[in-house]
């Protein structure tokens, strides 16, 4: 896998987004092929529910409002906690930011340790390296948890963009792009395949060919709702339709 590092900046891909989001994908000469991971490639066994919780709890220790942020994703309600705390208990957002996301990439390897790889991921991975074809795993998840899942991930894949590496993660199309800057690839010759809307809504944007998964939490009227160009059973599956 190529050595990457951890990214804490503004990212700097708007005008590589620009250019690729227009091109069409031309499947029978993909070169790459992008992955989410929990759901898509593996179970980790997380329990976002009380993930959710757990981080409201500790926000309530800021004196931020949490009902403000309720319904967001868990890492976008990390972010706005810390904007709000800017605001009420200016001095405190750093230190709420960084043990937010120790308690949540705690939960997340910790929920990896009962996790699994479905079946036929190593196989399907290496199928595509046969082929020629790079893969890329682009997950919000902690590289932690991936790696105590899937130790091997660097043997199996050409790069693994989880949320250290990137400054936006998914739906933001900049996570997709920093993979697709990584592999050297267009847009126009990749394909995006998630268990999520998010997966697929990202991968619109970004102008890949996307393609849902039901080893996840949503159905297919879902995924089909968010402009999947393809739905399979499971992610091992997309060999079949190379």
């Amino acid at each position: 896998m190529r050595p990457l590092t951890p990214i804490n900046g503004i990212s700097a891909l708007t005008k590589l987004f620009s250019a690729r989001k227009s091109q069409k994908i031309i499947p029978n000469l993909l070169k790459a092929v992008l992955f989410d991971f929990d759901g898509t490639l593996a179970k980790l066994n997380i329990d976002f529910i009380q993930m959710r919780w757990a981080v409201l709890d500790l926000m309530s220790d800021y004196c931020a409002p949490p009902d403000a942020v309720r319904d967001l994703y868990v890492l976008e309600m990390i972010e706005a906690g810390k904007n709000l705390i800017s605001g009420n208990n200016p001095g405190r957002e750093n230190e709420f930011f960084s043990r937010a996301h120790e308690l949540i990439s705690h939960m997340e390897t910790e929920g990896s340790k009962e996790g699994e790889l479905f079946a036929g991921t190593k196989d399907m991975l290496y199928e595509l390296r046969s082929q020629q074809i790079k893969t890329g795993i682009v997950t919000r998840n902690c590289m932690a948890a991936v790696k105590q899942l899937f130790p091997d991930i660097d043997s199996c894949c050409d790069v693994v963009i989880t949320r250290e590496f990137t400054t936006r993660v998914k739906p933001h199309p900049d996570h997709l792009l920093t993979a697709l800057v990584a592999l050297d690839t267009d847009a126009g010759f990749a394909a995006m395949v998630g268990d999520h809307p998010m997966d697929i809504a990202a991968g619109k944007d970004v102008g890949v060919y996307t393609i849902g998964v039901l080893t996840g939490h949503s159905e297919a009227a879902a995924l089909r709702e968010a402009g999947a160009d393809l739905i399979i059973e499971k992610a091992a599956d997309i060999i079949r339709f190379l």
